[in-house]
Protein backbone atom coordinates (compact mmCIF):
# COMPACT_ATOMS: atom_id res chain seq x y z
CA UNK A 1 0.00 0.00 0.00
CA UNK A 2 2.92 2.39 0.93
CA UNK A 3 4.42 1.62 -2.34
CA UNK A 4 1.01 2.25 -4.05
CA UNK A 5 1.36 5.63 -2.51
CA UNK A 6 4.67 6.67 -3.20
CA UNK A 7 4.40 5.72 -7.16
CA UNK A 8 0.82 7.33 -7.12
CA UNK A 9 2.89 10.65 -5.55
CA UNK A 10 5.55 10.23 -8.23
CA UNK A 11 2.78 10.15 -11.10
CA UNK A 12 1.55 13.42 -9.63
CA UNK A 13 4.86 15.24 -10.01
CA UNK A 14 6.05 13.83 -13.07
CA UNK A 15 2.27 14.53 -15.00
CA UNK A 16 2.91 17.74 -13.12
CA UNK A 17 6.15 18.87 -14.61
CA UNK A 18 4.84 17.69 -17.89
CA UNK A 19 2.09 20.17 -17.75
CA UNK A 20 3.93 23.00 -16.50
CA UNK A 21 6.52 22.40 -19.59
CA UNK A 22 3.88 21.86 -21.94
CA UNK A 23 2.38 25.36 -20.73
CA UNK A 24 6.17 26.70 -21.17
CA UNK A 25 6.02 25.81 -24.88
CA UNK A 26 2.73 27.48 -25.40
CA UNK A 27 3.54 29.86 -23.78
CA UNK A 28 6.62 30.56 -26.45
CA UNK A 29 4.90 29.42 -29.04
CA UNK A 30 2.06 32.45 -28.69
CA UNK A 31 5.16 35.12 -27.88
CA UNK A 32 7.47 33.88 -31.14
CA UNK A 33 4.31 32.75 -33.70
CA UNK A 34 4.72 35.58 -35.59
CA UNK A 35 8.50 35.31 -36.34
CA UNK A 36 7.71 31.48 -36.80
CA UNK A 37 5.39 32.72 -39.89
CA UNK A 38 6.69 35.69 -41.32
CA UNK A 39 10.08 35.10 -42.54
CA UNK A 40 11.18 38.15 -44.18
CA UNK A 41 14.62 38.95 -45.79
CA UNK A 42 15.87 42.27 -45.35
CA UNK A 43 17.63 44.08 -48.24
CA UNK A 44 19.52 47.69 -47.16
CA UNK A 45 17.73 50.86 -48.02
CA UNK A 46 20.92 52.07 -49.98
CA UNK A 47 21.27 49.28 -52.05
CA UNK A 48 18.07 48.04 -52.45
CA UNK A 49 17.09 50.09 -55.88
CA UNK A 50 20.51 48.52 -57.42
CA UNK A 51 19.25 45.27 -56.50
CA UNK A 52 15.64 46.01 -58.26
CA UNK A 53 17.42 47.03 -61.45
CA UNK A 54 19.31 43.47 -61.58
CA UNK A 55 15.25 41.77 -61.20
CA UNK A 56 13.91 43.93 -63.80
CA UNK A 57 11.96 46.11 -61.62
CA UNK A 58 11.64 49.72 -61.17
CA UNK A 59 10.64 50.99 -57.60
CA UNK A 60 6.44 51.72 -57.40
CA UNK A 61 6.12 54.88 -54.60
CA UNK A 62 3.09 56.34 -52.80
CA UNK A 63 2.23 59.72 -52.87
CA UNK A 64 4.64 60.16 -50.10
CA UNK A 65 7.57 59.59 -52.11
CA UNK A 66 7.99 55.46 -49.99
CA UNK A 67 8.73 52.68 -52.01
CA UNK A 68 5.98 50.55 -51.00
CA UNK A 69 7.43 47.89 -53.42
CA UNK A 70 8.22 47.26 -57.47
CA UNK A 71 7.10 47.14 -60.79
CA UNK A 72 7.23 46.18 -64.71
CA UNK A 73 5.49 48.91 -66.53
CA UNK A 74 3.58 47.79 -69.67
CA UNK A 75 5.66 47.47 -73.03
CA UNK A 76 3.16 49.94 -74.66
CA UNK A 77 -0.72 51.53 -73.52
CA UNK A 78 -1.34 49.52 -70.68
CA UNK A 79 -4.59 47.66 -71.23
CA UNK A 80 -4.54 46.83 -67.21
CA UNK A 81 -2.69 46.14 -64.01
CA UNK A 82 -1.79 43.34 -61.76
CA UNK A 83 -0.95 43.39 -58.15
CA UNK A 84 1.33 40.40 -56.47
CA UNK A 85 1.08 39.99 -53.27
CA UNK A 86 3.78 37.39 -52.46
CA UNK A 87 4.47 34.46 -49.70
CA UNK A 88 5.84 34.63 -46.15
CA UNK A 89 9.42 34.30 -47.00
CA UNK A 90 11.68 36.08 -48.92
CA UNK A 91 10.38 39.71 -50.76
CA UNK A 92 8.81 41.30 -53.14
CA UNK A 93 12.02 41.26 -55.08
CA UNK A 94 12.31 37.42 -55.11
CA UNK A 95 8.62 37.84 -56.98
CA UNK A 96 10.78 38.46 -60.52
CA UNK A 97 9.59 34.54 -61.74
CA UNK A 98 5.97 35.58 -60.89
CA UNK A 99 5.99 39.29 -62.19
CA UNK A 100 8.40 38.56 -65.63
CA UNK A 101 5.82 36.12 -67.17
CA UNK A 102 2.80 38.07 -66.70
CA UNK A 103 4.47 40.85 -68.25
CA UNK A 104 5.35 39.37 -71.05
CA UNK A 105 1.73 37.61 -71.39
CA UNK A 106 -0.04 41.04 -71.67
CA UNK A 107 0.20 44.81 -72.24
CA UNK A 108 -0.04 45.48 -68.29
CA UNK A 109 1.85 46.96 -65.48
CA UNK A 110 2.75 44.83 -63.01
CA UNK A 111 3.24 45.62 -59.05
CA UNK A 112 4.70 43.72 -56.92
CA UNK A 113 3.48 44.85 -53.22
CA UNK A 114 6.46 44.69 -50.29
CA UNK A 115 5.05 43.72 -47.17
CA UNK A 116 6.10 46.30 -43.89
CA UNK A 117 9.18 44.81 -42.42
CA UNK A 118 10.42 42.82 -45.75
CA UNK A 119 13.09 44.10 -47.72
CA UNK A 120 13.85 47.26 -47.21
CA UNK A 121 10.08 48.42 -45.77
CA UNK A 122 9.99 49.84 -42.34
CA UNK A 123 7.35 48.39 -40.25
CA UNK A 124 6.75 45.18 -39.15
CA UNK A 125 4.89 41.73 -40.31
CA UNK A 126 1.27 41.28 -39.27
CA UNK A 127 -2.16 40.53 -40.53
CA UNK A 128 -3.47 44.03 -40.27
CA UNK A 129 0.10 45.58 -41.47
CA UNK A 130 -0.24 43.51 -44.57
CA UNK A 131 -4.03 44.37 -45.44
CA UNK A 132 -3.27 48.39 -44.16
CA UNK A 133 -0.04 47.98 -47.12
CA UNK A 134 -1.86 46.32 -49.42
CA UNK A 135 -5.24 48.38 -49.19
CA UNK A 136 -2.85 51.71 -49.74
CA UNK A 137 -1.46 50.37 -53.02
CA UNK A 138 -4.53 48.89 -54.75
CA UNK A 139 -5.95 52.51 -54.42
CA UNK A 140 -3.01 53.46 -56.21
CA UNK A 141 -3.91 51.37 -59.27
CA UNK A 142 -5.36 52.73 -62.63
CA UNK A 143 -8.92 52.41 -62.66
CA UNK A 144 -9.75 53.05 -66.14
CA UNK A 145 -8.72 49.24 -66.72
CA UNK A 146 -9.25 45.83 -64.95
CA UNK A 147 -7.25 45.46 -61.75
CA UNK A 148 -6.13 42.15 -61.02
CA UNK A 149 -4.61 40.44 -58.14
CA UNK A 150 -2.31 37.06 -58.11
CA UNK A 151 -1.16 35.87 -54.56
CA UNK A 152 0.92 33.01 -53.75
CA UNK A 153 0.68 31.14 -50.27
CA UNK A 154 -0.05 32.99 -47.34
CA UNK A 155 -1.10 36.27 -49.85
CA UNK A 156 -3.59 34.43 -49.93
CA UNK A 157 -5.50 35.91 -47.23
CA UNK A 158 -3.83 39.46 -48.56
CA UNK A 159 -5.43 39.08 -51.98
CA UNK A 160 -9.54 37.32 -50.41
CA UNK A 161 -9.35 40.45 -47.74
CA UNK A 162 -9.23 42.55 -51.34
CA UNK A 163 -11.45 41.23 -53.05
CA UNK A 164 -13.94 40.97 -49.97
CA UNK A 165 -13.32 45.04 -49.86
CA UNK A 166 -13.55 45.79 -53.50
CA UNK A 167 -15.84 42.69 -54.37
CA UNK A 168 -16.91 44.52 -57.75
CA UNK A 169 -13.37 46.34 -58.55
CA UNK A 170 -11.15 43.44 -58.99
CA UNK A 171 -11.60 41.75 -62.65
CA UNK A 172 -9.99 38.47 -61.93
CA UNK A 173 -8.10 36.74 -59.25
CA UNK A 174 -5.02 33.79 -59.62
CA UNK A 175 -4.39 32.08 -56.11
CA UNK A 176 -1.03 29.65 -56.09
CA UNK A 177 -0.71 27.14 -52.96
CA UNK A 178 -4.39 28.92 -51.77
CA UNK A 179 -5.57 27.77 -48.14
CA UNK A 180 -9.41 27.91 -46.80
CA UNK A 181 -8.53 29.16 -43.35
CA UNK A 182 -4.79 30.21 -41.93
CA UNK A 183 -5.85 28.77 -38.68
CA UNK A 184 -6.59 25.38 -39.89
CA UNK A 185 -3.31 25.41 -41.31
CA UNK A 186 -1.46 26.03 -38.40
CA UNK A 187 -3.25 23.85 -36.60
CA UNK A 188 -2.45 20.91 -39.03
CA UNK A 189 1.14 21.97 -38.76
CA UNK A 190 1.38 22.06 -34.71
CA UNK A 191 -1.65 19.75 -33.62
CA UNK A 192 -0.29 18.90 -30.09
CA UNK A 193 -0.03 22.73 -29.05
CA UNK A 194 -3.26 24.43 -29.80
CA UNK A 195 -2.43 26.43 -32.84
CA UNK A 196 -5.66 27.06 -33.83
CA UNK A 197 -6.93 29.06 -31.04
CA UNK A 198 -3.22 30.37 -30.14
CA UNK A 199 -2.93 32.24 -33.75
CA UNK A 200 -3.15 36.02 -33.88
CA UNK A 201 -3.26 36.65 -37.21
CA UNK A 202 -6.63 34.72 -38.58
CA UNK A 203 -6.42 34.87 -42.31
CA UNK A 204 -9.70 33.32 -43.53
CA UNK A 205 -9.86 33.40 -47.44
CA UNK A 206 -13.06 31.19 -47.56
CA UNK A 207 -14.96 33.65 -45.90
CA UNK A 208 -13.71 36.47 -47.38
CA UNK A 209 -14.61 35.04 -51.21
CA UNK A 210 -18.93 34.69 -49.96
CA UNK A 211 -19.84 38.00 -51.92
CA UNK A 212 -17.09 38.14 -54.57
CA UNK A 213 -17.88 36.83 -58.06
CA UNK A 214 -15.31 37.68 -60.34
CA UNK A 215 -12.99 34.58 -62.21
CA UNK A 216 -10.53 32.97 -59.81
CA UNK A 217 -7.97 30.34 -60.58
CA UNK A 218 -6.79 28.10 -58.15
CA UNK A 219 -3.87 26.67 -57.84
CA UNK A 220 -2.44 23.81 -55.94
CA UNK A 221 0.38 21.58 -55.09
CA UNK A 222 -0.56 17.94 -54.65
CA UNK A 223 2.43 17.18 -52.16
CA UNK A 224 1.90 20.36 -50.71
CA UNK A 225 3.73 19.91 -47.22
CA UNK A 226 2.97 23.72 -45.55
CA UNK A 227 -0.58 23.81 -46.89
CA UNK A 228 -1.54 21.14 -47.94
CA UNK A 229 -3.65 20.28 -51.11
CA UNK A 230 -7.18 19.52 -49.21
CA UNK A 231 -7.21 23.28 -48.01
CA UNK A 232 -7.05 24.44 -51.13
CA UNK A 233 -9.47 22.47 -53.24
CA UNK A 234 -11.71 23.12 -50.38
CA UNK A 235 -11.58 26.95 -51.12
CA UNK A 236 -11.97 25.98 -54.33
CA UNK A 237 -15.38 24.07 -53.64
CA UNK A 238 -16.80 26.86 -51.59
CA UNK A 239 -16.21 29.33 -54.20
CA UNK A 240 -19.36 30.67 -55.95
CA UNK A 241 -18.17 32.16 -58.62
CA UNK A 242 -16.56 31.50 -61.68
CA UNK A 243 -13.17 29.50 -61.16
CA UNK A 244 -10.59 26.62 -62.45
CA UNK A 245 -8.39 24.29 -60.44
CA UNK A 246 -5.17 23.18 -61.62
CA UNK A 247 -3.37 20.49 -59.54
CA UNK A 248 -0.12 19.47 -60.19
CA UNK A 249 0.81 16.48 -59.57
CA UNK A 250 3.51 15.49 -57.03
CA UNK A 251 4.47 19.17 -56.75
CA UNK A 252 5.55 20.67 -53.29
CA UNK A 253 5.04 23.96 -51.81
CA UNK A 254 7.15 26.03 -53.64
CA UNK A 255 7.30 24.26 -57.09
CA UNK A 256 4.39 25.86 -59.08
CA UNK A 257 4.56 29.69 -58.50
CA UNK A 258 6.95 29.95 -61.41
CA UNK A 259 4.89 29.51 -64.86
CA UNK A 260 5.76 30.46 -68.20
CA UNK A 261 4.37 33.39 -70.77
CA UNK A 262 2.00 31.21 -72.51
CA UNK A 263 0.70 29.55 -69.17
CA UNK A 264 -0.46 33.40 -67.95
CA UNK A 265 -1.62 33.68 -71.45
CA UNK A 266 -3.75 31.19 -71.32
CA UNK A 267 -4.92 32.95 -67.36
CA UNK A 268 -5.64 36.18 -69.12
CA UNK A 269 -8.14 34.61 -71.56
CA UNK A 270 -9.92 32.93 -68.48
CA UNK A 271 -10.54 36.65 -66.89
CA UNK A 272 -11.28 38.06 -69.81
CA UNK A 273 -13.79 35.71 -70.64
CA UNK A 274 -15.39 35.49 -67.20
CA UNK A 275 -15.18 39.37 -67.25
CA UNK A 276 -19.20 39.80 -67.69
CA UNK A 277 -20.07 37.63 -64.37
CA UNK A 278 -17.86 40.56 -61.96
CA UNK A 279 -19.61 43.32 -63.71
CA UNK A 280 -23.49 41.83 -63.56
CA UNK A 281 -22.30 42.14 -59.38
CA UNK A 282 -21.37 45.95 -59.67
Amino acid sequence: MKDWSKLKRSLVRVLQLLAIVYLLILLAVLISQRRLIYLPTKIPADVIESVAAGHGFVPWKNPAGQIIGWKIPANGSATGSVLIVHGNAGCALDRDYLAQPIHEAASVDVFVLEYPGYGARAGSPSKNNFIAAAEAAFQLLATNSPRYVVSESIGTGVACELAKNHPAEIAGLVLFVPYAKLASVAQKQMPFLLAYFLLFDRFNPAECLKNYRGPVKFIVAEKDEIIGAASGESLFASYGGPKDLQVFPGAHHNDISGQPTHWWGNVFRFWQENAASNSAAR
